[in-house]
């Protein structure tokens, strides 16, 4: 059975004055593990940048020793002959280690061997984080020492223990070694335990010296912004720890667009968030306030698209890009033409809504859509009104209060197409129940909080949300104060449907943490109160 071993590091963002190093050597009887064994350690333990402790022992290998083990490391079969097992040595060995970081020369050499015992052993893997000198030095030596092996670099550092492949004087020479790379990485900026760990994996880009932007960033959940030298911003994003989130931009990034931001950056500007909603609603905002240019994905439209049902005698579907205060039904806002007309397809699908544009009478002939029997046109002068107010009356409905008037004759669709193989046509139909879903979800739920007024949530953390009209309004953590009363009512907006796509997203964003299980309301202006019928979910093709 595993040892538990409890981690101190669960925030990596402790000061490297505080942290706990053990570094470790190890002697074995060849290069794997999987038929090789430990014949010696050696590791020195450091506490606030003191000696707190040394531990050394031949380990017996169970098994001979190379010769060629022994004219490198100078330890002969003799020597462990009385040696305790790494059974005996193991357990010891791993408290004294406890919660320290890790640190050898080639690292992952030593932590093979090690780990592949303690799981023998049943002690499973170690969780120890660890730092490798031989990484660090290609990080901050490059063309400074010709050869990056443990002798060269106790040399250079003028260690006062010679490596002579026993593992005591090892530790210490790699110890020596380890002071000597931190002095050179504080140099950069590298002052916490993450920027430690990450340091290694930092590719010698020539953007890397901009790192140094980073330095007034709190390790504090937050919203960060790119700018380039014109002080425009260029990408805004959000992150739990601030600091560690911006730092790995610099820290082995391969993507395209990130090589260019990072060429084009030139400042950096926060904002400390006391909540992830909160974190989340800013970085919304921020990205529509500025449309960053690699937010590619999620920067706004040109100009949102709605779908309106007409003031007609006979209404029709119709594509607009503006809300206006006019009575008509609306779904949207949508980010693409494309969205919408999906949105327009599956109302079609669903109910014969009219879809031709002529206004018709007795002489005119039927449109092909009234031809196929897949909409009921008044072009020809067949249709009266009455009749086709029935077709109206449902869509109003399905859009208003019962969507399952919409979304049923789509699902049996898709059920009929699947039944016949008929598996793309099932998926295009998919799509456009999908999308029509979505609209008629977001509808009512900016209908709700519309009518709520002023709303005040919390979770079970007791991070708390006041929200007005779907809008974020302010937010606060547990350990902070209500920052005002929820008792004034406040008028509603004119519109059933958000005003941009920003204040759409919102929306989702505040709906989907209310609808989190553990968030309750404390107060409210109004009700919060869903609509009777819930939204059918499309749970297969068949079936």
């Amino acid at each position: 059975m595993a040892i538990p071993i409890q981690r101190t590091f669960a925030d990596l963002g402790t000061p490297l004055h505080e942290v706990s190093f053990c570094v470790l050597d190890l002697e074995t009887t060849g290069a794997t593990p999987a038929d090789c064994e430990i014949t010696e350690v050696g590791a020195v333990k450091f506490v606030g940048g003191e000696p707190a402790g040394t531990f050394d022992t031949l380990v017996n290998p169970g098994a001979p020793i190379p010769p060629t083990i022994t004219v490198l490391t100078g330890i002969t079969q003799a020597m462990v002959i009385d040696a305790p097992e790494i059974g005996e040595v193991l357990p010891a060995l791993l408290e004294f280690i406890g919660t320290s970081v890790i640190v050898g020369h080639n690292v992952r050499f030593d932590m093979s061997f090690l780990n592949a015992a303690a799981e023998r052993l049943g002690y499973g893997r170690l969780p120890n984080p660890t730092s490798d000198t031989l990484g660090l030095a290609r990080r901050l030596l490059p063309g400074e020492v010709r050869r990056l092996n443990l002798q060269s670099l106790a040399s250079y550092f003028r260690s006062p223990v010679t490596p002579n492949h026993r593992a005591l004087a090892d530790a210490r020479a790699t110890a020596h070694v380890f002071w000597g790379l931190l002095e050179r990485a504080g140099t950069i900026g590298v002052t916490h335990l993450d920027d430690l760990l990450r340091l290694p994996t930092a590719k010698g880009s020539p953007h890397y010296k901009k790192i140094e932007l980073t330095e007034r960033l709190p390790r504090r959940p937050g919203v960060y912004m790119f700018r380039d030298k014109d002080g425009n911003v260029i990408y805004v994003g959000k992150a739990k720890n601030l600091r560690s989130r911006v730092r790995s931009y610099f820290y082995g990034d391969s993507r395209r667009s990130v090589a260019q931001m990072m060429r084009d950056l030139a400042g950096i500007d926060h904002y400390v968030c006391d909540t992830e909603i909160e974190a989340e609603v800013t970085e919304l905002r921020l990205i529509h306030a500025n449309a960053p240019r690699y937010n590619r994905r999620s920067r706004p439209p040109r100009s949102p698209q709605y779908v309106k049902v007409t003031a007609e005698e006979f209404p029709r579907l119709s594509v607009v890009r503006t809300l206006r205060d006019d009575g008509c039904i609306y779904l949207g806002p949508f980010r693409s033409r494309r969205v919408a007309n999906s949105v327009v397809a599956a109302i079609w699908d669903a109910v014969p809504i009219r879809r031709c544009l002529t206004r018709g009478g007795k002489r005119s002939p039927a449109c092909n859509f009234a031809q196929l029997g897949v909409a009921l046109c008044p072009c020809d002068g067949s249709v009266s009104p009455a009749e086709y107010q029935a077709v109206v009356s449902r869509l109003r409905e399905g859009i208003e209060a019962h969507p399952g008037e919409l979304l049923g004759p789509l699902v049996a669709r898709i059920r009929d197409y699947a039944r016949t193989a008929r598996f793309e046509e099932a998926a295009e139909m998919r799509d456009r129940h999908r999308a029509l879903r979505k609209a008629l979800d977001d509808r009512r739920n900016w209908g709700v909080l519309r009518d709520a007024g002023l709303l005040w949530a919390e979770d079970d953390n007791g991070d708390s949300l006041l929200i007005e009209q779907g809008r974020m309004v302010s937010s606060w953590a547990a350990s902070a104060q209500a920052p005002l009363s929820t008792t004034a009512a406040h008028a509603r907006s004119p519109h059933l449907v958000p005003e941009s796509v920003a204040a759409a997203e919102e929306a989702r964003l505040l709906w989907r943490w209310l609808d989190r299980p553990g968030v309750r309301i404390v107060e409210a202006t109004r009700p919060l109160a869903t609509p009777r019928h819930p939204i059918p979910v499309l749970t297969s093709l068949a079936g």
